[in-house]
């Protein structure tokens, strides 16, 4: 390779590297229009002060939904007396951590760890909404883990019963599924259903080529110029299709692609530089859903790394050794597991036994394991 190809010391082929996080924003929200139109119509309302529609948001992971949201709330944010708050409920999967995020939102302090009732929370909460005349916009993103933790029809009950508690309070939600094997309304109690009557809004999968036009405008932002040529973002964009189109993909790809020409020196990424990269962005769904596990979830996952495929009972005496937990508590974080795609429970015959759950991870077991030990 020519001196002129080779990086000096101090230089680096990124103009921008923070562009290619994955919570950064981009400014250019490509080949969402629709959606957000559809999001922009439901929210109106609440610039009027009055309460929005409610918007049930779905589509398969990395398809623009939270960014969607950040991008409307951005706008909302200069808006008085409207106060939208986005709630990850990965990390916030209980009706009463989520509460605990609104009021840290209008607040902008913590409520105390104990000591405070969910009503008392959820009666400053309306009294402040009711005193100054506001409209707060809910976004509950990635709802499914609130269904997972059977907290999603109290949780909604309570946001949407608000105006019948406190007369005068005004909330419109959002509810962001990636999930699309949970039938949100479906699972729902019947007293929640009866009003939770959304709009609903779909982020399809992006296809190769709309993949490629906004990988194109996030390498430009983030690379310096001649760095990422046309075959490189093409190979990119044919990884991130592979992944299921999930756009975090290929924006993780890009950017360890990047770190990987600048281990050899070179002044620009390659072919090599994308498929070794691959083989841990690839990984980008499976990091995001361990990180949101607790301690007892991730127990589990540590265990069935050293018991894959055996039946369930033989799992859970190993689980219960290592957390002294029932299996109340096992049966609970097997499902969720399943739900979140980390494990596979199948039905085998047992000879003399009858039918027995087979437990097994769904990724290479060192995969999981390397990831969970950096989450």
């Amino acid at each position: 390779m020519a001196d002129d190809d080779m990086l000096s010391w101090d230089e680096s082929v990124f103009r921008d590297e923070g562009v290619l996080e994955l919570d950064y924003l981009p400014e250019a929200f490509l080949h969402r229009d629709e959606q957000m139109e559809t999001l922009k119509y439901a929210l109106r309302p609440a610039v009027r002060g009055s309460r929005p529609l409610n918007v049930m948001a779905r589509g398969p992971p990395g398809t623009g939904k939270t960014t969607a949201v950040q991008k409307l709330f951005d706008e909302l944010a200069g808006i008085s007396d409207v106060e939208a708050i986005r709630v990850n409920c990965q990390v916030d999967s209980t009706r009463y951590a989520v509460f605990s995020r609104l009021f840290e939102g209008l607040f902008e302090y913590e409520p105390p760890t104990s000591g405070i009732s969910f009503k008392k929370l959820f009666g400053q909460i309306t009294d402040r909404l009711v005193e100054d005349d506001e409209v707060l916009v809910v976004a509950l993103d990635d709802v499914n883990y609130l269904f997972y933790e059977s907290e999603a029809s109290e949780t909604l009950y309570s946001l949407l019963r608000a105006h019948e508690a406190h007369s005068g309070a005004k909330i419109g939600v959002i509810v962001v599924s990636s999930d699309l094997d949970l039938d949100v309304i479906e699972e729902l109690d019947g007293r929640v259903q009866s009003v939770f009557r959304p709009e609903e809004v779909y982020f399809d999968a992006y296809g190769e080529r709309e993949i490629a036009e906004i990988l194109r405008e996030r390498a430009e932002r983030g690379f310096r110029e001649g760095a990422v040529g046309p075959q490189v973002l093409d190979r990119v964009a044919s990884h991130t299709a592979d992944s299921g189109g999930d756009l975090r993909v290929g924006i993780d790809l890009l950017r360890r692609a990047g770190l990987n020409a600048e281990m050899r020196g070179s002044t620009e990424v390659g072919i090599e530089d994308v498929d070794t990269a691959y083989e841990k962005a690839k990984y980008v769904h499976l990091s995001r859903h361990l990180r949101g596990l607790s301690e007892s979830e991730a127990a589990l996952i540590r265990v069935l790394a050293d018991h894959d495929g055996e039946r369930a009972g033989d799992v859970y005496e190993a689980f219960s050794e290592a957390t002294g937990l029932g299996y109340t508590r096992y049966s609970e974080i097997i499902n969720k597991l399943e739900k979140l795609g980390l494990i596979e429970a199948e039905y085998t015959s047992v000879e003399g036994r009858g039918r027995s759950r087979a437990l097994s991870l769904s990724y290479d077991a060192d995969a999981v394991l390397d990831r969970l030990e950096d989450r």
